[in-house]
């Protein structure tokens, strides 16, 4: 579909309420009119990890005020915008049904087109809504719930060469955060405290490198920390501070030489297809992360390939990026109908089905 488009998301799949208007003409760069995003991070926090019956409420309470402020960020109203796009899945089954109701009703009430989103496609679309990824390109997608590395060559053309078999990266740096008693969300935790610490101190495993492939664990390195950390307390009679900065620094080391041998591995299948403009590219909430960017663009400087990274704000969910992916969908001819249903599971490469496995930000895909 040729023109001017604008295009209102929604994004409700795990612990963060957001809503965005985005707007594109073809031969620009995509324009973000609005972006509004309501964490959830206070309700969760007696619970050591995100709740999804209390994620599902707040997206309910939440999703038509975040509608309302995007909208008035925008200076826009509901008949202003072409399409309205959701995500319809992966993620919290509650959350995502709440969110595809909403734009359901917001649809159904105003006769605007309805298109359902993957929210990996979401953020592995992410780069092309920076304007700076032609087809194809290859994506690590890291985060929470998620770890794939892909072989994107469309919107809808997602070829995965590797995942991880157990916990996400993300979810591991949640699960080590607390094994250390550093608050949540772990990630950012973790990385502040790994600033002061040495990652030599601590030897800890790289799981699966010792095997071909592109597939990651980080279930193991996990554990590994949990028993350096009890080493070190029946030591020392409790875990001294610098002790566990130097156990951050030592696992997010070992995270991020990990993805960045995945990739390397990756890097070569996608090679041989001669891309003409060759382009590595992370996102996904775990991208925020300082250490494994860099180790990231070492990889893609190695051999000659340019990369890129999203800036921090559309690194985690944010419906920004399902508004470009609704966008995009919709510009190829994708209308959905009032039986779009929510999905927990929704693999972006139905070839190759989905991972085994879940996580407490939801199913893996």
């Amino acid at each position: 579909m040729a023109g001017t488009l604008t295009i209102l998301g929604l994004e409700s799949s795990c612990d963060d309420t957001a809503a965005a208007v985005l707007r594109h003409a073809p031969g620009t760069a995509p324009v973000i009119l609005s972006s509004v995003v309501e964490g959830q991070a206070a309700l969760h926090t007696d619970y050591g990890g995100v709740v999804p019956e209390i994620a599902a409420r707040a997206h309910t309470e939440k999703l038509d005020h975040c509608v309302e402020a995007a909208l008035a960020e925008a200076g826009l109203a509901l008949r202003d915008v072409d399409a309205i796009a959701v995500t319809a899945g992966p993620g919290l089954i509650g959350g995502v049904l709440s969110g595809v109701m909403c734009a359901k009703g917001l649809a159904a009430a105003t006769g605007k087109p309805l298109v359902g989103v993957n929210h990996l496609a979401g953020h592995a679309l992410t780069p092309r809504l920076l304007g700076e990824a032609p087809f194809p390109y290859l994506m690590l997608l890291v985060s929470g719930g998620h770890c794939q590395i892909l072989l994107v060559r469309g919107a809808e053309e997602f070829t995965r060469l590797g995942g991880t078999i157990d916990d996400a990266p993300g979810e591991a740096f949640d699960k080590v955060a607390r094994l250390l008693g550093l608050p949540q969300p772990g990630g950012p935790a973790v990385e502040r405290e790994a600033q002061a610490g040495d990652p030599t101190r601590y030897r800890l495993p790289r799981p699966l490198l010792d095997r071909p492939g592109c597939d990651m664990s980080f279930s193991g390195l996990k554990t590994a920390v949990l028993r350096a950390r009890d080493k070190i307390v029946a030591e020392h009679g409790g875990l001294p501070r610098q002790a566990r900065a130097d156990l951050c620094a030592a696992f997010q080391e070992a995270v991020a030489d990990v993805l960045a041998e995945k990739t390397r591995r990756a890097l070569d299948d996608y090679l041989a297809l001669s891309p003409e403009a060759p382009m590595i590219a992370v996102a996904g909430g775990v991208a925020a992360n300082g250490t494994i960017r860099a180790a990231l663009q070492s990889v893609a400087e190695a051999r000659g390939v340019a990369f890129t990274a999203p800036p921090l704000a559309l690194c985690t969910d944010n419906a920004a990026m399902i508004a470009w992916a609704g966008l995009e969908l919709f510009r190829a001819g994708r209308r959905d109908t009032m039986t779009l249903a929510a999905r927990p599971r929704w693999p972006l490469d139905v070839a190759s089905g989905g991972m085994l496995g879940s996580g407490k930000k939801g199913a893996k895909a």
